[in-house]
C-alpha cells in the first residue's frame, strides 16, 4: 500500500501557504524546521507558539487580549485556551466587505444565487436587526432545518454575531430525529423551510412542521423559509410563537455588529448520529472551532482568497460547519441542495467546471457510485480548476484511490480526511506539501498529537489500535448539553483511557506517516477473539464490480463471534454460490482466513444514517433481536426489516 499515486512539485509546494506558514514559523522563532514532520512535531511540542501562530498568520481578531495561551490541568480534560479573550465567530467569516463572491448557492433545478462579501454582511446585518428586536442574545438558542442554502449561512451568521448558538439539522430528518435534537436545547427560535426539492420531487413540510411545534414549547419564534412553497403564509402554522416569513421577517439592514464573547463560550450544538439512543448535544467553543477550520482550511487544504471551495453535504452533517467557515480564510463557498445524482450521475462535477472549483468535496460513496457507473469526468469535462479533492465520511478504499487518478484528474491532491462531528475537525487531515499514497490518508493535522494505542495503552506503529489525541487541542467540545459537572463528556472520551482522548476510531499508523482507518471501534468484529476492522473487508468486497456496497457485523455464535456479510449487488446481479466463493476468496487472499464471513447474504438496501454512514450497530442490533432505539436518525429506516429474522442466520 505504499505506491506514490501523486507528488507535488517543488514550485507547488512553495506556493502553499502552509509552506508559507513554515518559513513564518521558522523566521519568528530563529528555527530551521525545513519538511512537514518537523513543522508538526514542533506543533505538538511547543503548542503554544504554534497555536499563537495560527492566530497571528490569520490575522485573528481579540476584542479583549489573552493572559496566556494555554492553561491546563494535569490531564486532559482541563484545559483553558487563551483564557481572557474575547472574540466573535461570524466577525472573522465576515472580514471582507468587498465586491468579491463569497457564496454560489446552486439549487437541484438549476437556479443559481450569487452573493459578495458586502451583500452577505447586508443580509446578515438584516437578520441580526430583527433577531435581536425579538431579545435574541448571548446564549440563546436558534435552531434551524434547513437546506443547504444561503439563507441558513445568514441564519448561522447573524446569530452568532450576537453571541447566541447555532444548532442545525437538514429538513430530511423525520419528526422525531428533529425533537430527539431540538428538545433538548429549547432553541428561542426555529428556522425552518415550507417545502424543499430532493431528486426531482417536491416536499412539503407543513404536517411535519406542525407536529414539531406541539413538542417545542421554548419556541418564541417561527421564522419560515417558503422554499418550493412560495405559497406559504404565516398562518399556516399552529404554534404559541410568533411566525413569520422569511421576506417580511428583515429590519432595514445597515452594517452587522459583532458581540464579544470568551474564547470558549458556545457556537455550536451538534449531534452524535443517535442510532442507539437519544442523540448528545456537543457542544463547541467559539474559538476553537475558528482556530481549527482557519489551520485546516488555510494551510491542510491551501484555500484563501480567489479560491473556492464545494463540499456536498447537508446541515444535518458537521460538514456544513466545516464548510462555512471557509470564509474566513476570504475563499469562496459554492453551495448545493438536492440530489447528487440528480438529473445525471455526474451533476456536481458539472459544477467544477461551470463554478471553476478549486476544491471538491465528497464521500467514499459518491466516488465508488461514479466508478461503478462508468462515470470518465476526465474525458467529459475540462476540471482546469480543480486542484484538490476532498473526502471524508467513511475509509476510503485503494480503488478509488486508484479511480480518482486514472478517470477524474492526475495532477490532483486527493484528501482522504478523519476527525468527527466530536471535534468538528480532522484528526488525520490532507497535506498539499506531501506525496498521496494508495490507499492511505497522508498523515496527522497540525496541533494533533494522535498516536495509535493497544489494549494495554501502550503506542504502537504497524499494529491496528484506537486512535487517541494525548495532549489538549482548542476544538475539545466545551461540554455536553446538561452535563454540568462534565461526567458525561469524561465518560464518552476520556473513559477507555483516563486522561487521554479516544475518538473511537479502529486506526493504523503507518512507518511512512500514513494513516488506516479501519472502522468504528464500537463496529470491531471479534471473532475467536481477533480484532477485525470492518473496512478492511469492505475494501476488498467493492473492488468485485458485481457488489455496490456491504455491510459485515459479528453476529453471536456458539460462544463465539462469526462474521456476517450483507451484500447490495448490481441490478440483475444474483448471489450464487460461485459469487459466494469469489467474495470468500478475494477476502482470504488479502487479509486473513479470519476475516472471512461465514454467511453471506443479499440485501436490496442498507441502513445509513442521514449524513450517509452505514449503521453497523443498528443491523447487528436487529440480527441479534434487540431494539433499535432511534430509528428517526435513519435516512432509510425501512431497509432494517431485510436484516430481520433471516432464516440463514439461524444455523
Amino acid at each position: 500500500m505504499s505506491d506514490i499515486l501523486w507528488q507535488p512539485s517543488a514550485e507547488r509546494i512553495g506556493n502553499t501557504r502552509i509552506d508559507a506558514f513554515r518559513r513564518f514559523i521558522n523566521q519568528r522563532h530563529g528555527l530551521d524546521i525545513g519538511d512537514y514532520p518537523g513543522l508538526h512535531q514542533w506543533s505538538i511540542d511547543q503548542r503554544e507558539a504554534f497555536w499563537q501562530a495560527i492566530v497571528d498568520f490569520f490575522e485573528v481578531s481579540f476584542h479583549q487580549g489573552a493572559e496566556c495561551v494555554l492553561r491546563e490541568g494535569p490531564q486532559m480534560p482541563s484545559a483553558q485556551w487563551f483564557p481572557g479573550a474575547t472574540l466573535n465567530f461570524a466577525e472573522h467569516l465576515l472580514k471582507r466587505r468587498d465586491d468579491s463572491v463569497a457564496v454560489v448557492a446552486i439549487a437541484e433545478d438549476g437556479q443559481r444565487q450569487q452573493l459578495t462579501y458586502a451583500e452577505l454582511a447586508a443580509q446578515v446585518a438584516g437578520l441580526q436587526a430583527s433577531l435581536r428586536a425579538i431579545g435574541v442574545g448571548l446564549g440563546d438558542r436558534v435552531a434551524a432545518c434547513m437546506p443547504n442554502t444561503w439563507q441558513t449561512l445568514v441564519g448561522m451568521l447573524a446569530t452568532t454575531s450576537l453571541g447566541a448558538v447555532w444548532s442545525s439539522c437538514s429538513p430530511d430528518f423525520g419528526t422525531q430525529g428533529v425533537i430527539d435534537r431540538f428538545g433538548q436545547i429549547e432553541p428561542k427560535v426555529l428556522i425552518t423551510c415550507a417545502g424543499y426539492r430532493y431528486a426531482g420531487k417536491d416536499v412539503d413540510q407543513g404536517e411535519k412542521i406542525d407536529q414539531i411545534l406541539q413538542r417545542l414549547p421554548s419556541l418564541e419564534q417561527l421564522l419560515i423559509v417558503p422554499g418550493t412553497r412560495p405559497q406559504a403564509r404565516a398562518e399556516d402554522y399552529r404554534t404559541q410563537a410568533r411566525v413569520s416569513l422569511w421576506q417580511d421577517f428583515y429590519r432595514s439592514g445597515g452594517d452587522p455588529v459583532f458581540v464579544a464573547v470568551p474564547f470558549a463560550h458556545p457556537l455550536y450544538i451538534l449531534y452524535s448520529s443517535g442510532t442507539t439512543g437519544v442523540p448528545k448535544c456537543i457542544v463547541h467553543g467559539t474559538g476553537g472551532v475558528l482556530l481549527q477550520h482557519l489551520k485546516e482550511h488555510g494551510l491542510h487544504a491551501d484555500l484563501g482568497p480567489g479560491q473556492r471551495l464545494f463540499y456536498y453535504t447537508t446541515c444535518g452533517w458537521m460538514m456544513w460547519n466545516w464548510l462555512v467557515s471557509t470564509l474566513a480564510t476570504g475563499a469562496s463557498l459554492v453551495l448545493y441542495d438536492g440530489s447528487p445524482f440528480h438529473p445525471h450521475n455526474e451533476r456536481l462535477i458539472d459544477l467544477i467546471d461551470s463554478e471553476a472549483i478549486n476544491a471538491f468535496g465528497t464521500s467514499p460513496k459518491y466516488l465508488a457510485a461514479l466508478e461503478k457507473a462508468g462515470s470518465r469526468p476526465r474525458l467529459s469535462h475540462r476540471l482546469d480548476s480543480l486542484k484538490t479533492l476532498l473526502c471524508t465520511g467513511s475509509p476510503l478504499s485503494p480503488q478509488s484511490y486508484d479511480y480518482v487518478y486514472r478517470q477524474i484528474k492526475a495532477d490532483l491532491c486527493l484528501a482522504s480526511m478523519s476527525g468527527g462531528t466530536d471535534i468538528v475537525a480532522c484528526f488525520v487531515a490532507g497535506n498539499p506539501v506531501q506525496a498521496v499514497h494508495r490507499g492511505e490518508m497522508q498523515g496527522k493535522g497540525l496541533g494533533m498529537a494522535i498516536e495509535v494505542w493497544n489494549d494495554q495503552g501502550q503506542p504502537v506503529l504497524g499494529e491496528k489500535g484506537e486512535l487517541v489525541c494525548t495532549r489538549h487541542f482548542p476544538s475539545i467540545p466545551v461540554g455536553l448539553w446538561n452535563d454540568p459537572d462534565q461526567s458525561r463528556l469524561r465518560d464518552s472520551y476520556f473513559k477507555l483511557f483516563p486522561g487521554v482522548w479516544a475518538q473511537g476510531d479502529y486506526a493504523e499508523q503507518l512507518a511512512d506517516g500514513g494513516w488506516l482507518i479501519h472502522g468504528r471501534s464500537d463496529a470491531v468484529l471479534n471473532p475467536g477473539g481477533v480484532r477485525i476492522g470492518t473496512a478492511e473487508i469492505y475494501r476488498q468486497v467493492e473492488k468485485l464490480e458485481q457488489v455496490l456496497e456491504s455491510l459485515a457485523i459479528g453476529q453471536s455464535w456458539e460462544q463465539d463471534v462469526r462474521v456476517v456479510l450483507f451484500v447490495r449487488l448490481q441490478e440483475g446481479v444474483a448471489l450464487d454460490n460461485a459469487l459466494r466463493e469469489r467474495i470468500r476468496q478475494v477476502i482470504r487472499s488479502n487479509t486473513t482466513p479470519r476475516h472471512v464471513p461465514a454467511r453471506i447474504l443479499a440485501v436490496t438496501d442498507i441502513p445509513r444514517t442521514i449524513s450517509g454512514k452505514i449503521v453497523e450497530l443498528a443491523v447487528r442490533n436487529v440480527v441479534h433481536g434487540l431494539p433499535v432505539k432511534n430509528t428517526d436518525a435513519l435516512a432509510n429506516p425501512e431497509a432494517l426489516e431485510q436484516f430481520r429474522d433471516r432464516e440463514e442466520l439461524r444455523s
